[in-house]
């Protein structure tokens, strides 16, 4: 039933898939945290890039940006960020654009739970002589983090299944290799099972374990 799996690197493809989420999940988390810094500080112009770049990338289809970070970045202008064979240079630009458009939604995630850290706590560190930095970074961040850890996992699930649009530009992740079977085998029932079972696998351990997290961590008010 299953021998028409043979030839197809089928666990090599949901490995791109978790290397795509993981480095992608960890870039948007800091490029997130910093924008949700700029909304929050004091800096006018850091607050209106900041609310500018948030607004407008998350309007933006994400097709359209994986598929800009090619013939914009790499084919017009020569960004090959470091690597050499097309192959490298899809998947570092295809991480790019994910993380381009993932901390949008990770920044206003972290801006909710900053919005629930009582504002006193910060005018208090202010008084002692914190500057806005130590008090984000010491006071602030770490409460914030744990008021949003659940609507950070709903994130990285989401970005998980954004991964299938590193396909567009070639990345050889699972929704890529999936393509190719669909059109070279008569099994298309199966195999969308298959890869959607794939993607379960990866998905619900993830929320089930930043669920727990998040009843762990959470604030007791």
């Amino acid at each position: 039933m299953f021998d028409f799996l043979e030839g197809y690197d089928l666990l090599g493809a949901f490995w791109a898939t978790v290397q795509l989420t993981v480095l992608s999940a960890l870039g948007s988390l800091i490029w997130g945290t910093a924008l949700a810094g700029m909304r929050v500080g004091p800096i006018p112009l850091m607050r209106g890039f900041g609310t500018a770049y948030v607004n407008f990338v998350r309007n933006i289809p994400l097709t359209i940006i994986i598929v800009f970070t090619s013939l914009g970045l790499y084919q017009t202008m020569g960004v090959t960020l470091g690597a050499e064979e097309v192959d490298s240079i899809n998947f570092r630009l295809a991480v790019l654009g994910l993380i381009a458009y993932t901390s949008a939604f990770v920044c206003e995630a972290l801006r909710s739970g900053i919005n629930t850290v009582p504002v006193g706590q910060a005018e208090a560190a202010r008084a002692l002589g914190l500057r806005f930095t130590q008090v984000l970074t010491l006071i602030v961040l770490p409460q914030a983090f744990r008021a949003v850890v659940a609507p950070l996992a709903n994130v990285l699930i989401a970005l998980t299944k954004n991964t299938t649009v590193a396909a567009a530009i070639g990345v050889a992740e699972a929704a890529y290799l999936m393509k190719g079977m669909i059109e070279n085998e008569a099994q298309t029932i199966l195999i969308a099972a298959i890869f959607a079972f794939g993607f379960v696998c990866l998905t619900l351990p993830t929320g089930l374990l930043l669920g727990w997290v998040s009843k762990k961590v959470a604030v007791k008010r």
